[in-house]
């Protein structure tokens, strides 16, 4: 894992960088762990609904097993793969039974070790998969159910980790990479370790054209645009919005602007994440 960096032979070149692929053991996947990945360009019933998608390099999707409810069966490490559809890794998995399922892969995970996934408390390795209660308290986990059963929901991203504070009751105590803390049911499932390619977030993309491979539109500011298209647009120059605050194409308020929902699991917050603060200008 780690990010290679190039000569700067053109003015794209000279600012971007890319995966080196290091940790990567097998180029192709296994075919009939994907299906097809069919193009929606941010479009429902051909209205858009997410601006700025489309066109972009053709994909594979990989099934991954989020569940692992194949429990007490150990699983030899058999390969380590890229998937284009995330920032992780991929570990491809032969259970003893002959079965072969694709994990996300936590840091530190080779080829040829050996995991397991289990409803009671084992050995607490890398890449083994139990109840919140049977994890000592400290370790570092991801892929974290949140209803016991429905596989792992979040603490997936590339080089993320949760860590288990406590148990109390009949729930676990997990602070989040993005600092929130909150309650999950002790008898939900979580990988032990660190989501693998903690360098994804330091890649470069340098130019336009990269950003089109990944299915990235162009984004065009309001300002820019004409009065009909935005309420930002109109004008003569560089002049201000014209507005108290920034609204959406749509004229619905933006940026700063609470969009949480009330939901059921609000009680089980603890503690909220971090906010960022929008600093504005004209």
């Amino acid at each position: 894992m780690g990010v290679k960096r190039y000569k700067p032979t053109t003015p794209g070149r000279r600012i971007s960088s890319v995966d080196d692929f290091s940790d990567v053991t097998k180029s192709s996947p296994e075919k009939k762990l994907t299906i097809k990945k069919k193009k929606h360009s941010g479009r429902t019933k051909g209205k858009i609904t997410v601006r700025h998608r489309g066109g972009g390099a053709k994909r594979r999707i990989r099934l991954v097993d989020y569940k692992r409810e194949k429990f007490d069966v150990p699983a030899k490490v058999a390969a380590i793969e890229y998937d284009p559809n995330r920032g992780a890794r991929l570990a491809l998995l032969h259970y003893a039974d002959g079965e072969k399922r694709y994990m996300v892969a936590p840091i530190g995970l080779k080829v040829g070790d050996s995991v397991v996934s289990s409803m009671k408390r084992g050995e607490i390795q890398t890449g083994n998969r139990y109840k919140l209660e049977d994890i000592p308290v400290g370790m570092q986990i991801y892929n974290i159910e949140l209803k016991p059963g429905k596989g792992g929901q979040i603490v997936r991203g590339a080089g993320t980790s949760a860590q288990l504070m406590a148990i109390d009751g009949s729930y676990a105590t997990v602070r989040l990479p993005s600092g929130e803390v909150r309650m999950v049911p002790k008898l939900c499932m979580a990988t032990l370790g660190q989501t693998s390619n903690p360098d994804r977030r330091l890649i470069r993309w340098g130019k336009a054209g990269r950003t089109r491979h990944r299915g990235i539109r162009p984004t065009v500011r309001g300002k820019a645009m004409n009065p009909v298209d935005h309420p930002h647009g109109g004008g003569e120059g560089a002049n201000p919005i014209g507005l108290k605050r920034p609204k959406t194409p749509t004229g619905k308020p933006a940026l700063g602007v609470k969009t949480r929902r009330k939901r059921a699991s609000d009680k089980l917050i603890i503690k909220r994440r971090k906010k960022g603060r929008f600093v504005g200008g004209k």
